[in-house]
């Protein structure tokens, strides 16, 4: 595999892990707020054995390396003739045992201690809080009495906290990243208007009425500031007037509700549009057609065989219809229009690097202090989620659901290259994610809980042992089968790409 794989993959996994710890550390904080037990807290899942094992007691620290778990000090429970009771399965049905019979030095005997830990399968992490029943239906649990440190005999709202506290950190330490992003590096865009030469847009685009070079105006009666505006505006919240200038004149076009199922079906790897640049020289590859005629750097190509033509794009897509032909190459040098034939390569190329296309446009930067980024870092966080929630609904769509995408397609996301800068940027836009899935009301998901507990708040009553079990049986379904469809489009993704298609 590349180093670009590689890079990628170790960000996500850094990313990934990051977010997951302050999430479970939300989980964590409030449980101990509440003095309820928490078990185990681990970075990564540890199945069989753990890479680093830590728990305080006797007053100190102590470390296990690559070490196997310990299991749970458990002994049958009894009925009251002293037979061990079963479970439907026939099973002998497990509870804690007294730790008083533990040595000193066996962890297990200072359960109100948490163990910390790092496993070695890098998939998550997890925050075990003692009398939590969760999707596992841990009989250890579900057999015994509520206990005051449990997190089942807590009140309604502090069971709330607990469940609210790893969605809750996650969208905060998105608000906090984007607002150090603010302090540190500012804003800077192009206005939508600056784009002199108009705009290259999409398949879906040009089928519904766009032309290359158009500039927009507005869109249903608003001026867009910036490009990422457009895209909210027409594929997310599917606005239909706008309003494009072509050729000096304004020209209408209006779009069907359907427009962003029918962008994300054709052209979900493209960008809706991108801005048109002069085609000027920057310098060469080796065997370059044009460096052998004499072209320099610098010049700036403005026509093809007597059709003149202002952006890169254009100039190229012309060339390249003419493989290993002689085309007539008009051009700019020091203010004066000349002309040159060219024998073009066997790609139908110049063999020519371009000048910076940012170099032709204005910016406009805005800068913050450290107390003015953090109400600008609030602002870009919250509409990063309404962002994300008015094109939640395209999930739901036939084109939707095929643009899913899993582990792969969210590693994609990340340069090839390390940038600190790009890294936090989609760090914090996954934290604002990961906030916003895990609040959705499906059970196992910190949302299912949070639905239990407002139940119990309206009913007066829990929801028997039953219907939960039932309820998170249903979520892991859901769940794992969303997985499994997300990461199987990345692979069908993967192997289309694979053999050319």
């Amino acid at each position: 595999m590349s180093a670009d794989f590689w890079i990628k993959a170790a960000q996500l996994i850094v990313s990934l892990s990051f977010l997951i710890f302050i999430h479970e550390l939300g989980h964590f904080f409030w449980a101990r707020v509440f003095k309820t037990r928490v078990n185990k807290f681990y970075l990564f899942f540890n199945p069989n054995f753990s890479i680093l094992r830590a728990k305080k007691f006797n007053g100190k620290w102590h470390f296990e390396w690559f070490k196997k778990n310990q299991p749970e000090h458990l002994q049958p429970l009894l009925d009251a003739n002293g037979e061990e009771k079963k479970d439907k399965k026939g099973n002998v049905i497990l509870v804690p045992a007294p730790i008083d019979e533990l040595p000193d030095d066996d962890w297990r005997k200072y359960p109100d201690s948490t163990e910390w830990g790092i496993g070695w399968l890098p998939l998550g992490g997890y925050c075990s809080i003692a009398g939590m029943v969760d999707e596992s239906m841990d009989p250890t649990v579900t057999n015994t009495e509520p206990q005051p440190w449990e997190y089942r005999s807590k009140k309604t709202w502090q069971r709330l906290l607990i469940i609210t506290g790893g969605v809750v950190n996650n969208f905060i330490g998105a608000l906090i990243i984007y607002s150090m992003l603010m302090f540190s590096n500012g804003e800077e865009w192009m206005p939508v208007r600056n784009a002199y030469l108009g705009y290259d847009y999409c398949t879906t685009a040009q089928n519904y009425g766009f032309e290359n070079g158009d500039i927009i105006k507005t869109i249903n009666g608003v001026e867009p500031e910036r490009i990422s505006d457009v895209a909210q505006y027409i594929i997310i919240e599917g606005k239909q007037d706008v309003t494009v200038l072509r050729n000096g004149q304004e020209v209408n076009i209006t779009l069907p509700k359907s427009f962003g199922e029918s962008y994300l079906e054709i052209d979900k790897d493209n960008p809706f549009m991108s801005p048109r640049f002069p085609l000027v020289i920057d310098d060469f590859s080796d065997n370059s057609p044009a460096k052998n005629i004499g072209m320099e750097i610098g010049d700036s190509i403005v026509g093809v065989n007597g059709k003149a033509m202002s952006a890169a794009s254009e100039i190229r897509d012309t060339l390249a219809n003419h493989p290993s032909d002689t085309v007539v190459l008009s051009f700019v040098r020091n203010h004066q229009t000349m002309q040159m034939p060219v024998e073009l390569n066997e790609d139908g190329a110049l063999g020519v690097a371009l000048k910076n296309p940012a170099l032709f446009f204005k910016t406009e930067t805005k800068r913050y202090g450290f107390f003015a980024s953090i109400p600008a870092g609030i602002k870009k966080g919250f509409s990063v989620l309404g962002s994300y929630v008015k094109q939640f609904r395209l999930v739901f769509t036939k084109a939707g659901a095929k643009s899913l995408g899993g582990f792969g397609a969210i590693g994609g996301l990340f340069p090839s290259e390390w940038n600190w800068t790009d890294f936090w940027s989609l760090t914090a836009f996954l934290s604002v994610i990961l906030a916003f899935m895990n609040i959705l009301p499906i059970p196992v998901l910190d949302g299912g809980y949070v639905l239990f507990i407002l139940y119990e708040m309206i009913t007066r009553r829990k929801p028997s042992e039953k219907v939960m079990e039932i309820m998170l049986n249903i979520g892991m379904f859901l769940l794992l089968a969303l997985l499994i469809f997300a990461n199987g489009n990345d692979l069908i993704k993967w192997i289309l790409k694979l053999i050319g298609k």
